[in-house]
């Protein structure tokens, strides 16, 4: 075996190092590198010519000192996949952060992999059934598709994120993986132990444990936050393609979430900066367009098995339109809007009705009777949004009784689509509910045909399924 090529530091310049080898033995694009006397790795990006490469550090560049000797490693930075992963807390290494032993796996993965080809690929659409009234009605989920979760800063995209994972992991038998990509360090604590509360995560039987989790968080490196969705991704991989010898020949379905894709672009930005790129629109990197592609393509549904996808994505100043969250929506299946004007109101969740959208809200999908209810809900809130202008100016006695009618189902409506969560019982004190899809179609169709008219409609306001309302109604007379 070749002895590896070692280099020297020669210039630092915050996550970026630059590094010279001999001529003859240059390492390659993306080859992770070793620091002899740190415990420090380099991912090669760039190479400039006469023996220097310029790379990212996969962690803090404290104390570093041009001259420090640096080791080809001879191949791309691997992490450990399978089983042992499950119910540990990684980074982006695939080193393990919770106290708890070294991750014994058997197998390590690189984490450049390139998408299943074409022939591989396979499309589904079977619905994910979520559990909430205006997720399950107005944006319906796909078994293998992507879902983007967007909303300003304080609007509820990790509260809704962690009922998700609350509500499908628990009745779902499959694995899930979970990469924390730039977010608060309190909320992957959080989450951690939300998931041991319910079970996902067995403390003392790590292999019974349904989740692995995979942090690259806030306060750490760009370099970190910029690969750490593709660790999580890579383990995510090996699930749905590992053919178990019970499995007839199939791998699995798997859960892949990710909160916050904004900060993996955030993250991309600060390295193209460093490595000395020309700023692209809103000062975003120019190869943003690229970079969302070659971790968006790699999740997808294979033959063997599938991944579905649930991303948070942050939107800078509630701008849909900023290059970040508008190139995120190229690549989804189903885009959730969380409004902060609905939250104003106290309508939690506050997914935006008429602004979120779904390829599977088709009645070839869904059928023709959900689709119908959808489609009447939002032609009702659309009116009344209509109207809003009218009864701000001229008040409620200059409508037409038709549109008095509208405007009372449409309150009823916008109340109905609230909905108590399980992740909020600490601060609500109110039990969350799971309200299966058919009494949600159920509901809303009454509403919208008058069948509820007789009702108040604060009985609607935070309640699981319509006779809950009912027998709210009864307590508010």
């Amino acid at each position: 075996m070749a002895t590896p090529a070692e280099g020297h530091i020669t210039q630092i310049i915050g996550a970026v190092i630059d590094v010279e080898f001999p001529r003859e033995a240059i390492p390659g694009v993306y080859e992770a590198l070793k620091l002899k006397d740190v415990d420090l790795t380099l991912e090669v990006q760039q190479q400039l010519g006469d023996g220097v490469v310029r790379t990212i550090a996969m962690g803090p560049s404290e104390g570093l000192r041009r001259g420090l000797a640096v080791t080809a490693t001879g191949a791309p930075i691997s992490v450990p996949v399978g089983q042992a992963t499950l119910g540990r807390i990684m980074d982006v290494l695939g080193a393990p952060q919770d106290n708890r032993g070294d991750v014994k796996a058997k197998e390590r993965l690189p984490i450049h992999r390139a998408p299943p080809a074409f022939d591989e690929q396979a499309g589904g659409q079977d619905l994910l059934v979520t559990g909430i009234k205006v997720i399950d009605l107005l944006v319906p989920f796909a078994k293998g598709g992507k879902v983007g979760l967007f909303g300003g800063a304080g609007v509820g995209k990790t509260v809704n994120m962690l009922e998700l994972i609350n509500n499908i992991a628990k009745q779902y038998s499959g694995l899930s993986v979970f990469a924390g990509v730039g977010e608060r360090t309190r909320e992957g604590n959080d989450f951690y132990h939300e998931m041991i509360e319910s079970g996902v995560i067995d403390k003392d039987n790590l292999g019974n444990s349904k989740v692995a989790m995979v942090y690259g968080q806030m306060n750490e490196p760009p370099g970190n936050r910029l690969r750490v969705a593709l660790t999580g991704l890579t383990m995510a991989e090996y699930f749905r393609d590992e053919v178990r010898p019970d499995s007839g020949g199939k791998g699995r379905d798997v859960l892949f979430f990710v909160d916050n894709i904004y900060r993996y672009t955030l993250a991309g930005t600060e390295v193209s900066a460093l490595l000395g790129r020309m700023p692209s629109a809103v000062g975003y990197q120019p190869t943003l367009a690229e970079e969302m592609g070659v971790l968006q393509e790699r999740i997808t549904s294979t033959k063997k098995g599938s991944i579905t996808s649930i991303q948070a994505v942050y939107v800078p100043a509630d701008d849909l339109t900023d290059p970040s969250p508008a190139t995120t929506f190229a690549h989804l299946d189903a885009t959730v809007v969380l409004s902060r004007q609905i939250a104003s109101l106290g309508i939690y969740p506050a997914v935006d009705p008429l602004d979120s959208t779904s390829r599977q809200l088709d009645p070839l999908v869904v059928g023709e009777e959900h689709y119908n209810v959808a489609r009447g809900v939002q032609a009702v809130l659309q009116r009344y949004k209509e109207l809003q202008d009218i009864i701000a100016i001229l008040g409620m006695d200059e409508l037409s009784e038709e549109d008095k009618l509208t405007v009372f189902r449409a309150r009823k409506v916008q109340r109905f689509l609230s909905q108590p969560f399980n992740v909020a019982k600490v601060f609500t004190g109110q039990d969350g509910k799971i309200v299966p899809l058919k009494d949600t179609i159920r509901g809303f169709k009454g509403i919208i045909s008058g069948e509820y008219d007789s009702l108040p409609e604060q009985a609607f306001y935070m309640v699981g399924s319509i006779e809950e309302a009912v027998a709210k109604a009864k307590t508010l007379q």
